[in-house]
């Protein structure tokens, strides 16, 4: 009996393992075709739609237009004229006649110093100058009384030669009059301070109450400068210097308070050092420009653009499209198949946002301008916004879509 349980067992044990082990074959068996079926649809999907698409680029074209030969350089804004306005004469300042920053016209009074030791010394002047013209025209007077005795032999010749020397001292007495006299005025008139060109004023280093000094050290009154015209100076290479001396009758100078802004300012070359500097290797140039509303300043830093010449025919293509690189610079060029291609250029020059190419690009070249992380040269790109390919196929299939409705609506024979 008790070998029979355990036969029952046994075989109930076996049946257990042999189910279990089937139901593990059926399910390996589903997974591994689940997976085939998988990975055919997903090879399916890939050739349908092409898993690896092309990178979309943004990309301009190469174009030739006129574009100026220029030299850029920074220049500095200097006045034409500067004057530093000094006390002639010492006295106390008794008023200013302006405000610091004023424009003022030549002729007009400044400084008002105290002028009344100056009038008085004038006066004195004066008054011996009248006493000594009186006492010429009596030494005068004299000598033409004596003048006929001396004929008559009434009077010696020699109290008629007292006569005639008295008067010709008195003559050159009277001349020396006149210059402290007018010696005198002119001290006098110093203690007014004129404008002695039309301008704008600076600071002012001395207020009304201060004694001032008739000396040429220490610093002056007030500085004038002038506005309208000004003088720009401008270093250049030693190198350019021949461009700038062909082309003076035509070339023409801007001036630009910024590199990439407008040109407040246009002049022409006034001048050009007659030394190379040797520390440098550069030369001074200047030139003058208007300036009516004084758009640049004495003393301002600007970006100065020497326009020598206009090349009719330069081929432009915009700066983001250039790239530096170790062995120089170049664009990505995009070929009639939409590839990429690494192309070395020469940089002749840059005008704002555009690069002038001197070799490496030909007029209609299509450059890539905003450079993706992933382009790589010789993969295949698409231009943002361009007409795709395959148009053509849909206008076939709607024409064949619309061909069948005509025919399913035509009657049948």
């Amino acid at each position: 009996m008790k070998r029979l349980s355990m036969v029952v067992t046994f075989v109930v044990i076996a049946a257990l393992a042999g189910g279990g082990y089937w139901y593990w074959s059926q399910q390996q068996a589903s997974g591994a075709g689940a997976g085939t079926e998988t990975k055919a649809k997903g090879k399916g999907k890939g050739k349908g739609k092409g898993g690896g698409g092309p990178l979309i680029v943004k990309a301009a074209l190469a174009v030739v237009k006129p574009m100026p030969v220029m030299i850029e350089a920074v220049g500095t804004v200097e006045p034409e004229r500067s004057v530093q306005v000094r006390a002639q004469v010492s006295g106390v300042l008794q008023s200013v006649q302006f405000k610091e920053g004023d424009r003022v016209k030549a002729g007009q009074l400044l400084f008002q110093i105290d002028p009344r030791t100056f009038q008085a010394q004038y006066n004195q002047a004066l008054a011996a100058l009248a006493r000594d013209r009186a006492q010429l025209e009596n030494a005068r007077a004299q000598q033409e009384r004596l003048e006929p005795l001396l004929k008559r032999e009434f009077i010696t010749r020699q109290e008629y030669d007292v006569a005639v020397t008295s008067a010709k001292s008195l003559e050159a007495t009277v001349q020396a009059d006149q210059a402290a006299a007018e010696q005198a005025r002119i001290q006098m008139e110093y203690s007014r301070i004129r404008a002695p060109i039309a301008g704008r004023t600076g600071a002012l280093s001395v207020t009304a109450g201060n004694l001032v000094q008739a000396s040429g050290t220490g610093a002056p009154l007030v500085t004038i400068n002038t506005m309208d015209p000004v003088l720009v100076g401008f270093s250049i290479p030693e190198r350019q210097l021949e461009d700038v001396r062909r082309y003076d009758k035509q070339m023409r100078i801007e001036i630009l308070p910024e590199r990439n802004s407008p040109a407040v300012a246009e002049g022409k070359l006034v001048f050009i050092d007659n030394t190379v500097t040797p520390q440098t290797g550069t030369v001074l140039l200047k030139t003058r420009v208007p300036n009516a509303t004084e758009a640049i300043w004495p003393g301002q830093f600007v970006n100065v653009r020497i326009v020598l010449r206009i090349d009719p025919e330069a081929i432009v293509v915009p700066e983001a499209a250039v790239q530096p690189g170790q062995d120089g610079s170049f664009v990505y060029l995009i070929d009639e198949n939409s590839k990429v291609k690494v192309q070395p250029v020469k940089v002749s020059r840059q005008l704002g946002n555009e690069v002038v190419i001197a070799e490496g690009v030909k007029p209609g070249d299509r450059v890539i301008t905003e450079i993706p992380q992933a382009l790589t040269p010789g993969g295949t790109v698409e231009i943002a916004g361009a007409e795709k390919k395959g148009g053509k196929g849909k206008g076939e299939k709607g024409k064949g879509k619309k061909s069948q409705e005509g025919a399913a609506a035509a009657p049948q024979s």
